[in-house]
């Protein structure tokens, strides 16, 4: 059956109309950091100061947004343009609304990896009152920028970009005529990185000193054992009392970050140095063994002990 050139086009009509209404409007975001300060690791929080601007077409005006991990709401002004909020259409159509947005926002910090711990702290966006299936944010092309000037002072700026996703919630929030339960998020990432000399000067030099003084024992002759065992238990004493010095600043954990498991290894090797110091102090005493062997022995266990420190930082570190 052949069918009617109206009856085709009424169908590629009904086709055309039904293809448009399944399409969501897209807006297109983008962000500029101008402060960033106030990483709070105990509160798990931070302070940002940003623009964010929305370009789009179509009926539904996409800058009605919430942030989803705000904490304190401050201010949010629309920037420019006299203070008005309308858009502003560009020449090729597009509407264009920006704001310059200040406050505090939520980001569960990480600290296993502490001294060399990465967070991708992040500021996200939806619209509460558009679905996905109405409304999609996508990135603006090369829109995730950070001022030049700005200077994180202890930390370093890895990468900053844009990510969209659908967030699925699962619930209706008790209302059972509430359908909309995906929401287009947009988040604007920025990658915070520890400088690596944070953790070679001030974490791991004076341990490095406090492991060679307490290896450095085995290198003395057998005979003075006082001398010989009071540099382990200084050794040992001084590690504590740096462990402690660090563990202060932190947020209390339920788990070991990586500078602890490193100070786990030197207690273990600083505890096998002084019972090695009591072992050949017994057997002088006893007049067992010559001298002559025990030095020898002693001074190639001084170096395979501080392999053994050198390699499992290098190993704890790169785990």
């Amino acid at each position: 059956m052949r069918l009617s050139p109206y009856v085709i086009a009424l169908i590629i009509s009904h086709f055309t109309v039904f293809t448009s209404k399944a399409q969501p409007q897209e807006a297109q975001v983008g962000f500029y950091l101008m402060n960033l300060y106030g990483l709070n690791m105990d509160e798990h929080s931070f302070y940002a100061d940003f623009y964010v601007w929305f370009k789009w077409h179509g009926d539904i005006d996409p800058t009605n947004i919430e942030f989803v991990n705000s904490i304190e709401k401050w201010s949010m002004a629309t920037a420019g343009f006299d203070g008005d909020s309308t858009p502003v259409v560009l020449k090729d159509g597009t509407k264009y609304k920006i704001f310059r947005k200040e406050g505090r926002f939520f980001h569960a910090f990480s600290l296993n990896r502490f001294p060399l711990d990465k967070h991708a702290i992040d500021i996200q966006i939806e619209n509460p009152e558009y679905p996905a299936d109405s409304l999609v944010y996508l990135p603006d092309t090369n829109a995730a920028l950070i001022r030049s000037t700005l200077n994180l002072v202890g930390w370093e700026n890895r990468d900053c970009q844009l990510a969209t996703r659908i967030h699925d919630y699962g619930s209706n929030f008790g209302n059972p005529e509430e359908n909309a339960q995906r929401y287009s998020n947009l988040s604007f990432n920025i990658t915070l990185a520890r400088p690596f000399s944070y953790f070679l000067l001030k974490m791991l030099l004076p341990l490095l000193v406090v492991m060679l003084v307490g290896i450095g024992a085995l290198l003395l002759h057998p005979e003075h054992i006082d001398t010989r065992s009071s540099l382990p238990i200084g050794a040992l004493l001084t590690a504590v009392f740096l462990q402690q010095s660090y563990s202060n600043a932190l947020p209390d954990t339920g788990y070991m970050v990586l500078m602890d498991k490193i100070y786990l290894l030197s207690y273990a090797l600083i505890s096998l140095v002084l019972l090695r110091i009591i072992r050949s102090g017994n057997m002088t005493a006893k007049g067992g063994g010559g001298l002559k062997t025990i030095v020898r022995r002693e001074r190639r266990l001084a170096a395979i002990y501080l392999g053994i420190f050198l390699f499992g930082v290098v190993v704890l570190s790169l785990w």
